[in-house]
């Protein structure tokens, strides 16, 4: 009998204007009020709609200037001079009671000075303890500030924090570095990037000691940035020779790109202590500028998008919003790195922060099983066998590994979270094999048998035992499996050895009783990894390879592969596991044959896209 709803059917909300994305995902730049001098190399302080520009540098005559210019949100005016001429300046506090220290007078030395401003006059204070210094970050207010990195006669790792009357010398960051970004407070304090050369690092503050966390995406010097120690923006930048726009944002763990400013520049002002809220001004291009932007999220009044979202828009188009529509855009972050560089290890795990990258090959098979939490790996209980080349599936917590080489190629290892059991064999012992499903429901294709021959055999687990299904279509190993069980997943790319050509971008798609020839990948390729579930909505992922080596990814959305974009390290032979909106991939060769332990995170954003209906 049909439901009321079957009969009636269901509403769906009609819009003249699409909702937006909310917080700093949706936030954009736009443009602001021009400062009334063309500089770069200045300091800021205060907020988005009360900011000052302190000192700086500017091209005519050349030299650096006492000036300081106050933002009220829309326009610039002038207002009290410093007391010295200043640039490559650090600054901290508000419109009304705010400081700046360091910098540099060319051709005059380094400066180890600092003024405060009361809201109308700027007094010179009390000096650094240690060296004079440039190019250096600070934040915090005029009774409690912090006074970081920097460049003296070299890059120094120097930090300073000031009680309202003194200096006094504090723990050294971990990386010495200058032209860099830095925001919070004396006690809760980020840095990230910085010169020379451009690095990637992020390090954070307590109050006592500096941590080193995961790292920004894009490494590059010259660069600002905004926000707390716990959500903040990094925007602009200079790695030789390219001038950036990018911004990324600091959620307290990992570092998202977001909306790029509109002008590519380096050595820009900031201010802001949001990371929803902030503004940058001046800057090089290479020449100096006096362009200022606002970043803004939408205000509390807008109407939010929120995932799973559907809605009519002006009546006519259907639109959804969900983060597989983001997979176009999504990108690959560094995560932290294995504790041994390895290859040939098989992952486990349903999203890009719960994974397990088990066995593996360093100069010799491993038993090593490491588990990583979303930012470390972490070493836990071994294999009962060394081996590598094995497939895998399930979670972090309930997990089955299986086939492998060298030894018994049809031994089969189960997890249940703390130690591994030996379980009952496949029928077809193999290698370089396609695996996915969960720790009760598998399927293991394909793959490679000693000395070298490829097989089309199938296998499904039930939880206890293995059972011979319908074979693939075309024998191959070292493809890649994506699927949530044992009636759901889809085997793509391989080798044929002795074929010409050997590697095949052949996908296969498994029903739960046949292999089915589907969309082929857009480049032909072997030992990669895969991600997603492959269900009934068909979702994969598709990374690495080689030889030659590839960082090229492809999206299946169940009916085509869409290239995506690209691993920042091409390698093969390495590991992956996880969805297609958040996978992980880790450990492989990059060219050269060298092994590596780097880890890169895959996400994708909520986005808005017309829905087709049939």
């Amino acid at each position: 009998m049909a439901t009321y709803k079957e009969i009636k059917g269901v509403t769906v909300q009609t819009r003249d204007e699409d909702p937006v994305i909310g917080g700093v995902a949706g936030a954009s730049w736009s443009s602001g009020g021009a400062l009334n001098a063309v500089k770069q190399n200045l300091g800021g302080l205060g907020s988005q709609t009360a900011a000052l520009a302190v000192g700086g540098f500017i091209p005519s005559p050349p030299g650096s200037i006492v000036n300081v210019e106050q933002y009220n949100g829309s326009s610039w005016t002038e207002i009290a001079d410093l007391n010295s001429k200043i640039a490559s300046n650090a600054a901290a506090g508000t419109t009304t009671a705010g400081m700046t220290f360091g910098g540099a007078h060319p051709p005059v030395t380094r400066q180890k000075t600092t003024e405060i401003y009361d809201g109308s006059s700027w007094t010179e204070v009390g000096d650094f303890s240690g060296a004079v210094r440039q190019a250096l970050v600070g934040g915090g207010t005029t009774t409690a500030a912090i006074a970081a990195a920097g460049y003296t006669t070299d890059y120094t790792n120097l930090v300073e924090t000031w009680n309202g009357s003194a200096w006094t010398e504090v723990a050294e960051v971990n990386t010495a570095r200058a032209e860099l970004a830095g925001f919070g407070t004396q006690s809760n304090f980020l840095m990230a990037g910085g010169d020379p050369p451009p690095i990637s690092a992020t390090e954070i503050w307590n109050g006592s000691s500096w941590t080193e966390v995961s790292e920004i995406n894009t490494a590059r010097g010259q660069l600002k940035g905004s926000g707390t120690y716990t959500s903040g923006i990094v925007y602009g930048g200079y790695n030789p020779p390219t001038l950036y726009a990018n911004t990324e944002f600091w959620n307290g763990s990992t570092w998202t790109e977001v909306n790029d400013l509109s002008t590519a520049r380096r050595r820009l002002g900031y201010s802001s202590t949001s990371s929803s809220a902030a503004v940058a001004f001046g800057g090089a291009i290479p020449s100096s500028v006096n362009v200022t932007e606002e970043f803004s999220a939408a205000p509390p009044t807008a109407a939010i998008l929120t995932e799973g979202s559907i809605f009519l828009s002006g009546g006519t188009t259907l639109k959804g919003f969900g983060k597989f529509s983001g997979i176009p855009a999504a990108t690959w972050a560094s995560g932290g790195d294995l504790n041994t560089a390895k290859g040939y290890a098989a992952g486990a795990g349903t999203n890009n922060s719960a994974v397990l990258a088990i066995g593996g090959y360093t100069t010799t098979a491993v038993a090593e099983v490491e588990s990583y939490n979303g930012s470390t790996w972490t070493e836990i209980a071994d294999l009962n066998a060394a081996s590598y080349l094995k497939a895998a599936s399930g979670s972090s917590t309930a997990a089955l590994a299986w086939g492998g080489n060298p030894g018994t190629n049809a031994s089969t290892e189960q997890w249940n979270g703390s130690a591994w059991t030996e379980v009952n064999d496949l029928n077809n012992g193999r290698y370089r094999m396609g695996g996915s499903g969960t720790y009760t429901s598998a399927v293991a294709a394909g793959g490679e048998t000693p000395p070298g021959a490829s097989v089309s055999n199938s296998e499904t687990w039930d939880g206890t035992n293995w059972t011979e299904t319908s074979e693939i279509n075309t024998a191959r190993n070292a493809g890649a499996q994506s699927g949530n069980s044992s009636t759901s997943a889809i085997y793509f790319a391989g080798e044929v050895p002795g074929a010409s050509p050997n590697l095949r971008a052949l996908a296969e798609q498994w029903d739960g009783s046949s292999w089915t020839e589907v969309g082929d990948l857009n480049t032909a390729t072997q030992r990669l990894a895969g991600a997603g579930p492959a269900n009934t909505s068909g979702q994969a992922l598709a990374f690495g390879g080689g030889p030659p080596n590839t960082a090229k990814t492809e999206s299946w959305n169940g009916s085509s592969w869409t290239e995506v974009n690209d691993l920042s390290t091409a390698r093969h032979q390495l590991g992956g596991s996880g969805a297609t909106i958040s996978a992980l991939a880790f450990g492989g060769e990059n060219p050269g044959t060298n092994l590596v332990a780097s880890t890169e995170e895959f996400s994708a954003d909520n986005t808005l896209s017309d829905v087709t209906v049939s």
